[in-house]
């Protein structure tokens, strides 16, 4: 994922999205500004929840470790807020950055189970308060009258009935359906026992999100990967998020997905089904069905870093696997990226293609087959403005016509070929290797292609 670019010196830097407004680098005056202006804004809002301005001692850490962890699971909004800021400075670094103050996992047990704690705070009750119970099959007693599990369309004959605040009861329930929504103010039903208000709900889901943050941010750094990958229940947190995209925060499901992303190319699906203990039901098939669900996302950033992260995740042969089922439709939805007009889709797109097909044959043949394959990865050659992706798409092509099942469907793209060969020398010696397979002879050991781009010789 390409960052983008600082600002002037004489502009003030946007603050990164889910950090503590005011904590970026911009100049002193005008960021001093905006975050007293936050701060005296919405009180509900994230800026106000987590302050305007914060200092963090570089000791804070060393003396003050297990307080973090403790503050973290204590659920306090004092303590929670203290130990959320804190972590969240000292765990964003950039790749260039040389600060010596950035806190690695390993530096302070028990953090990221602690930080996966608040996500599960607030994914417990991240429910819709018109949820709707599904149906339950009930078939112990059907033919007794007071079993309490069949016939419950028939009235018990009793004055006993249970009436709730509102001055409904039981009996006056709708017997019709099993079904039932959750009503706001019946704290007898077991649904809605202790439930928080919007305002606390609000905190809870704030909270989730700047430990999401925490999260996104521990994955940039090197040492971290090892401990994240092999932590099942971090990944389980992660690939579910990206389940529940139509339910759960965009800014949550963001930064989830960027830590997936950073952690790809270390990351072994296999743990999964690994004998470490597991606190969601989450396999391998679950996880890249969740990874699809995200490339299918019409949301730009959304399946732009799902591109990327099936192209990080098929380098692993141990992920091959899990993927390999997936890849026809993986094909059809990467091609439909290359013909966006958004160059950073594009780019994506090609990037996965490119590992997908260094796979095996399979993979050349179907990505061949799909319709439109080829004809967009030579508009990308002709017209992408990044030299590399353009690069990558002639390498792809140059990938499919190694294949012979593919150069009888390549070669109705002859005439194009040449035209790139002649009209661009940074890719002729590319499109050269690529025309020349289109007419050598297949148990030649030495061939030679005379056509209009000249004499290719080659030895097999």
């Amino acid at each position: 994922m390409q960052k983008p670019s600082k600002a002037g010196s004489n502009s003030v830097t946007p603050a990164k999205r889910g950090r503590p407004f005011g904590s970026t680098t911009g100049s002193g005056g005008s960021g001093g500004g905006a975050s007293s202006s936050a701060a005296a804004g919405d009180p509900g809002s994230a800026a106000s929840l987590f302050g305007p301005s914060l200092q963090v001692y570089s000791n804070l850490v060393d003396e003050n470790s297990k307080r973090i962890v403790l503050a973290l699971q204590s659920g306090l909004k004092s303590e929670l807020t203290w130990a959320l800021n804190a972590i969240t400075v000292l765990s964003f670094k950039e790749k260039d950055d040389l600060r010596r103050d950035s806190v690695p996992l390993c530096k302070i047990p028990g953090l990221l189970d602690a930080i996966l704690q608040v996500v599960d705070d607030w994914r417990d009750i991240a429910i819709s308060r018109d949820y709707t119970k599904p149906e339950r099959l009930r078939s112990l007693g059907t033919s007794v009258l007071l079993s309490g599990f069949g016939n419950e369309d028939a009235a018990i004959p009793s004055s006993d009935t249970l009436a709730s605040p509102g001055g409904s009861t039981r009996a006056a329930e709708d017997p019709i359906s099993l079904k039932r929504k959750r009503p706001v103010g019946w704290w007898f039903d077991e649904d809605g026992l202790f439930n928080l208000d919007e305002e606390g709900r609000a905190e809870k889901q704030l909270c989730a999100i700047a430990a999401s943050n925490i999260i996104r941010n521990f994955s940039f750094m090197p040492e971290n990967e090892t401990i994240m990958v092999q932590h099942r229940h971090c990944l389980e947190t992660i690939f579910q998020c990206l389940e529940d995209q139509n339910t759960e925060d965009d800014e949550l499901i963001t930064n989830m997905l960027e830590t997936l992303v950073n952690l790809a190319p270390v990351l072994d699906l296999r743990i999964l089904s690994s004998p470490k203990p597991s606190f969601i039901k989450m396999n391998e098939k679950c996880a890249v069905e969740a990874i699809m669900g995200m490339l299918g996302s019409s949301i730009k950033a959304w399946h732009c870093a799902a591109a990327e992260l099936i192209g990080r995740l098929i380098i692993n042969p141990d992920n091959e696997s899990f993927l390999l089922p997936f890849i026809p439709h993986i094909h059809k939805r990467l091609v439909d990226l290359m013909s966006l007009q958004a160059i950073d889709a594009q780019a994506a797109a090609v990037g996965a293609l490119y590992n997908l097909t260094e796979v095996n044959m399979d993979c050349r043949l179907k990505l061949a087959s799909e319709r439109w394959a080829v004809d967009r990865l030579i508009k990308i050659v002709r017209v992408h403005t990044v030299p590399e992706v353009c690069r990558k798409a002639a390498m792809i092509l140059e990938s499919l016509v190694s294949e012979s099942q593919n150069r009888q469907m390549l070669m109705a793209h002859e005439t194009t070929f040449v035209e790139i060969l002649m009209a661009d020398g940074k890719y002729s010696e590319t499109f050269a290797r690529i025309l020349y397979e289109l007419t050598a002879k297949p148990n030649s050991k030495m061939s030679s292609a005379r056509a209009v781009w000249g004499n290719v010789t080659r030895y097999n």
